[in-house]
């Protein structure tokens, strides 16, 4: 079948076999598809979709069109793990499972992303820790694992180069948000990890890519099935994104209430509860735990016993970190030169938060990027930041603002006033993790 009667087909709304669908991923892998025929195909699935069986052919091929690890010589005392969010706000969940699974039992090759447009991204956090190599061969990032339990890193040509074309492709042709193509995207380079277990943080709410409850948890199941039906345990979890998830935004400043957290001084709560969740799930996706109630007792040893800071301080030290960075945060991490409270302009409580607006203030501060070629700056971001229900007035400011400039935190300032909006009475806080969706258990 050529590649025109390929597009024909699933033009017409015809599912595509798993032969097909692999040729088709090879062609776009070697070249031969043209962007043109990518860009139809793309548009093809968006507005005809995919049955499971072709998802999940989907994923294996895009999986396959590089490098898939391997970790057998010698066989790991542990289950492979991993897990993954569609993205948010002060979402630093990554940096504190990884470590925590690590010192359970689990081994995390964690390949993670860049952040763009109002959501940040785990691998430009790590970049704001002096030294920290987000780059390194493949032989180093297994070598890590093995010897520590975890490695976070960015990600490599090697794997699931197939999406790397496509996704250019959906960018310029309005169809990043189909469905299909998101759970081949996400699974295809974590599968290539050679997972065992895999949980993923689906967002909803104003500051999710995903900002509609139903069709975000369409696209929990979505991935939980097709997951698990490539080969892979898949836990799911649906998590609130209407108001940022830490107390901080911004790399630097999260990466120091990611220390916090792990010495025991959790700035805020949510971001705890979520963290700890996220692992117990993959401890049981794991097997490493019989239900989640021994998995929770287990995560909460690892951060009481300091295990888990030991894992991320020697993860940082191993990809060329400084060694005393849990220690001495103040001494490598930048800090922006100017640092202003922003208050409301009226006492009340806090009613409702536009999350995007939050994180495009962090860009325009230069924190952030627009464009995938952007220079970040790593100092800047906001603390203190206010959650839905909290009360605020002349003795609790909405958010300090760290800024290169006093004229960058004037603007920040007019922005945060405006993305939360205050009212009389506090209302009721929306649920952290508003449905789980683990295969066989729905």
């Amino acid at each position: 079948m050529q590649v025109r009667d390929i597009l024909a087909r699933k033009r017409d709304g015809a599912p595509l076999d798993a032969d097909t669908i692999e040729r088709l991923v090879a062609g776009i892998t070697d070249g031969s598809v043209g962007d043109e025929q990518l860009g139809a195909f793309a548009m093809a699935v968006f507005l005809q979709g995919m049955d499971d069986d072709e998802c999940v052919a989907l994923t294996k091929a895009m999986r396959d069109s590089g490098r898939v690890l391997r970790w057998d010589e010698p066989a790991l005392p542990g289950p492979l793990l991993d897990k993954h969010s569609t993205g948010g706000l002060g979402d630093v969940t990554s940096l504190l499972v990884a470590p925590i699974v690590a010192a359970c039992g689990g081994f995390v090759p964690m390949i993670a992303g860049r952040g763009l447009g109002h959501t940040g991204g785990t691998v430009d956090k790590l970049e704001a820790i002096p030294g920290y190599d987000v780059s390194p061969p493949t032989e180093r990032l297994q070598s890590i694992v093995r010897d520590l339990g975890c490695a976070i890193i960015g990600q490599t040509a090697e794997l699931a180069p197939a999406d790397r074309r496509l996704y250019a492709v959906r960018d310029v042709t309005a169809t990043v948000e189909s469905v299909p193509l998101i759970v081949a995207s996400i699974l295809s380079k974590k599968l290539a990890e050679g997972l065992d277990g895999l949980v993923l943080d689906v967002k909803t709410g104003n500051g999710a890519v995903m900002t509609d409850f139903d069709q975000a948890r369409y696209l929990a199941r979505r991935l939980a099935e097709v997951g698990t039906a490539a080969g892979v345990r898949t836990h799911v979890l649906l998590s609130d994104m209407s108001q940022p998830l830490a107390d901080s935004v911004g790399n630097a400043l999260e990466i120091g209430e990611v220390i916090d957290c792990l010495g025991g001084r959790p700035r805020r709560e949510s971001l705890m509860a979520l963290s700890r969740e996220l692992a117990v799930e993959a401890l049981v996706a794991g097997k490493l735990a019989d239900d989640r109630e021994s998995a929770a007792e287990r995560v909460d040893e690892a951060l009481d016993s300091g295990r888990a800071a030991e894992r991320f301080a020697a993860m940082v030290g191993a990809l060329g970190g400084p060694s005393d960075l849990l220690d001495k945060p103040d001494r490598h991490l930048p800090a922006a030169p100017v640092v202003e409270a922003v208050h409301a302009d009226r006492p009340g409580f806090v009613e409702s938060i536009d999350v995007r607006a939050l994180g495009m203030a962090v860009v325009d501060l230069g924190g952030g990027r627009r464009k995938a070629e952007d220079h970040i700056d790593p100092a800047v971001g906001m603390t203190g930041l206010v959650h839905i229900g909290d009360e605020v007035g002349l003795e609790r400011p909405l958010a300090r603002i760290h800024a290169r400039r006093a004229a960058d935190a004037e603007r920040a300032a007019m922005t945060i006033r405006k993305a939360c909006r205050i009212g009389e009475q506090a209302p009721s806080r929306p649920p952290l993790v508003a449905d789980r969706l683990i295969p066989g258990e729905n």
